[in-house]
């Protein structure tokens, strides 16, 4: 007999409705059999669209982990209470998936990984950019060494006008901060990832609140209010890596650019470069000439064939749940997830001291 995973849902919102319900719901061994918000209609919802028969409802999340027969928890709620339940979870017997970012400071991400190491629990945190088609590919690459020892690198999450204007993305206090801490830090995981390089040793930053101050501004999902815009509208990091290697960042909700990508990176090594901008690209050098390929995903080269390839999220929740099953090591590692926060935060930090932020 199949084993099965008993999943709860901790924060029925957005991206626990649009990424992790419907992706875990397809993943076999997994039953959905408790949903829990703080606006406990969100969870019931939840519960009628994805939950087995006889799922539970909570509204306090510490009800929910004292259930002993739940296996895994997936942690969706604002950035401020990641820590607070993914350490609760775990001390209650739970692994974990806790959404991007890992913890609104370093300090909290920090006693997040010391959790799972005391109970044994597996931890992840939920960058399912590292699981697209082109990151996968890419990540082949550069283990193979194809690119050689990767000494410059740019992360870019850059939207021209898509400020969210629900939920609590603009409060900075739940949050933590604004385009930086909700889509740099996937940009930047990509890109410590390709580089397999977490040993930062300086950081130097800037943040700005210029175009959140207007009023009626054009925007993606409608125009947002300045006066709860209360994070910034872009921010931008220059890395150096202990080995010399440096990373340019750069993020926006709201920025007057036409060059505009999201989660992803461009790498150049001492053999040859990669690109997402347009499509996967590697670039090299070979018998005294310069070359471009163009990497074709997600063709099957077989005529008339529509079957699809499992999405980034759909990947994301069967490879997580089989390292559960299996006992293997996850693919988002926490100390992994550790350091990009740690960057982050020194962006932040040094946006307001003017000043680099240096590492130990």
């Amino acid at each position: 007999m199949m084993k099965k995973l008993k999943v709860a849902i901790i924060g029925c919102g957005g991206i626990a409705n649009g990424k992790h319900l419907p992706s875990l719901q397809k993943v076999e061994q997994v039953e959905l059999v408790a949903f829990c918000d703080s606006e406990v209609e969100k969870a019931q919802v939840a519960a009628d669209a994805y939950g087995m028969s006889g799922a539970k409802v909570y509204e306090d999340y510490k009800e929910l982990l004292q259930d002993a027969t739940i296996d895994v928890v997936h942690v969706c709620t604002p950035n401020i209470s990641h820590a607070e339940i993914s350490i609760a979870a775990l001390k209650a017997g739970k692994h974990v998936m806790c959404e991007k970012p890992m913890a609104k400071t370093s300090e909290e991400a920090k006693r997040m990984i010391e959790a799972a190491e005391e109970t044994g629990k597996k931890l992840t945190i939920g960058y399912n950019n590292r699981f697209r088609q082109d990151s996968q590919h890419l990540r082949k690459v550069s283990e193979r060494g194809d690119l050689g020892e990767v000494y410059f690198a740019k992360a870019h999450a850059i939207r021209r006008r898509a400020v969210p204007t629900w939920g609590v993305f603009l409060d900075e206090e739940k949050q933590g901060g604004g385009p930086l801490i909700d889509i740099g830090t996937h940009a930047l995981d990509l890109t410590l990832w390709m580089m397999d390089n977490y040993k930062p040793k300086s950081v130097m930053g800037s943040t700005f609140h210029k175009l959140g101050k207007q009023k009626d501004a054009a925007n993606a999902w409608g125009a947002w209010d300045p006066k709860k815009f209360t994070v910034e509208d872009s921010a931008f990091g220059f890395i150096t890596m202990e080995n010399g290697a440096t990373i340019v960042l750069e993020s926006s909700w709201a920025l007057n650019s036409l060059e505009v990508d999201e989660a992803k990176c461009s790498l150049s090594g001492t053999k040859g470069g990669a690109d997402m901008k347009d499509g996967l690209r590697i670039n090299g050098e070979e018998f005294g000439k310069l070359y471009t390929t163009n990497v074709e995903l997600n063709n099957s080269g077989v005529a008339f064939y529509d079957g699809e390839a499992e999405s980034d999220a759909d990947l994301e929740a069967r490879l997580w749940i089989e390292s559960l099953l299996n006992d293997t090591e996850q693919t988002v590692k926490p100390k992994e997830a550790l350091v990009v926060t740690q960057i982050l935060e020194a962006i932040y930090e040094s946006a307001r001291t003017g000043k680099a932020v240096y590492f130990d």
